[in-house]
């Protein structure tokens, strides 16, 4: 009866080995390329941050977050806010990108991919398209989760945030910028305004060839003004 116990379970267990390699090799990488993802480099000033986005389950809110990469949208910005969870304050979210900026905004806005459509959930080291009240409003900003945070996800009555991939390298980073001094802010920011925002020096694809959107870039144009 015990060996016929064991021979059940390893049978089992090689039933389900295909299932748990392949799971394996689909985790995204900071070290190699990996079918349906492209891996974006941050260059702060804090240190390098790696992200893996999926383009197979969200791939328009990858794609919009590629355009503001290779027009080079995101260079220059910062990393600004710092939310930190009231009962566990190394737990929370960073908000970076364009923040306010207008002349950086691409159009038009992308439309939301919910969680409960992607099948992407707001886990440790996920990233997610920040936006307005309107679902459908997302441009460049967006958070990096420290701590699952469920709160970001669909659910019935409630649209929730795309999450689009996923932090591979630089968490300790990420991390670093959630403990930093904030205060200021409006509304539901009151108070997490990071005092000294961390810089996004360069942003740049690791995976793929460059595909700027031909877009004007006016933000640039301040930058020549300023040089006369």
């Amino acid at each position: 009866m015990v060996l016929f116990a064991k021979r059940l379970f390893a049978l089992v267990l090689l039933a389900f080995l295909p299932l748990l390699s392949a799971s394996a090799i689909a985790a995204p990488s900071a070290n190699r390329p990996m079918p349906g993802y492209v891996r974006v480099k941050l260059e702060t000033s804090m240190g390098d941050i790696v992200i893996a986005l999926d383009a197979k389950r969200a791939p328009k809110t990858t794609t919009n977050f590629l355009i503001y990469v290779d027009d080079g949208r995101l260079d220059n910005t910062s990393f600004y806010r710092a939310t930190r969870h009231k009962g566990d304050v190394k737990a929370g979210f960073v908000q970076g990108g364009i923040d306010t900026e207008a002349r950086r905004v691409y159009f038009p806005t992308v439309p939301l991919e919910p969680t409960d459509q992607t099948g992407l959930k707001h886990l440790d080291g996920t990233i997610s398209m920040a936006r307005h009240k309107d679902p459908d409003s997302g441009t460049g900003n967006f958070s990096i989760q420290v701590g699952p945070n469920p709160t970001l996800d669909a659910r019935p009555g409630y649209a929730g945030y795309a999450a689009f991939g996923q932090v591979v390298a630089g968490m300790d980073v990420i991390k670093r910028i959630l403990a930093l001094d904030t205060c200021c802010g409006r509304g539901v920011m009151f108070g997490q305004m990071i005092k000294k925002p961390v810089t996004i020096i360069r942003a740049v694809r690791i995976d793929g060839t460059s595909k700027p959107s031909g877009a004007v870039r006016p933000w640039l144009m301040r930058k020549r003004e300023a040089g006369k």
